[in-house]
């Protein structure tokens, strides 16, 4: 072989292997970047999917479409309005729970509606939501499912208590403010 040869292979070796290199590297920073926007939220998502990439690569297709939405934060007055909402809700909740933790619901999906999600099926809004609020989006997975045994009668007092702070939490996080500070503030 003649060294000319030699030294092109050579170079198409080094240019692969670098190539590769940089490959790799990019995708252990997409790693990183998803996990640590995700949080529990990418644990899910891999143990949802056959494989890593395919996780991923739904995590970027939400990110994709949310950024999409035309999401906007709630003015001073929507907040209180959405506040007082919750409040009459968990009022209810003493009298009857089962009413009150399907009105939560619906409240969470006004409330998501009003800031710019778009509403449709609780599997998409979950997802949807996961891209803002990885970590209380399992509150809202958490709640709804209880609201689901409950419309069956599987679900006691206890588990319709922890499903309204499950969507206490989320319903502050959307709305963007403590309803119970915000109540205290407005006495």
């Amino acid at each position: 072989m003649n060294l000319t040869l030699i030294a092109v292979i050579a170079l198409v070796i080094s240019l692969v292997a670098i190539a590769f290199a940089l490959w790799a590297l990019m995708e252990v920073r997409k790693t990183r970047r998803l996990r640590l926007k995700f949080g529990p939220e990418y644990d899910r998502a891999l143990q949802s999917e056959r494989d890593a990439r395919h996780a991923e690569a739904n995590l970027e297709k939400r990110e994709k479409r949310v950024s999409k939405y035309n999401i906007r934060l709630l003015n001073p007055g929507e907040k209180e309005r959405f506040a007082e909402r919750w409040r009459a809700v968990q009022e209810r909740f003493v009298d009857n729970p089962r009413i009150a933790v399907a009105e939560a619901d619906r409240l969470i999906d006004e409330a998501m509606k009003a800031r710019g999600y778009p509403i449709s099926d609780f599997e998409a809004q979950a997802a949807d939501l996961s891209v803002d609020y990885p970590v209380v989006v399992e509150h809202y997975r958490a709640a709804h499912e209880i609201d689901l045994r409950q419309n069956g009668g599987r679900a006691n007092t206890e588990d319709l208590r922890r499903a309204m702070q499950q969507y206490r939490a989320l319903f502050e996080e959307v709305i963007g403010t403590d309803v119970t500070e915000h109540h205290q503030e407005a006495r």
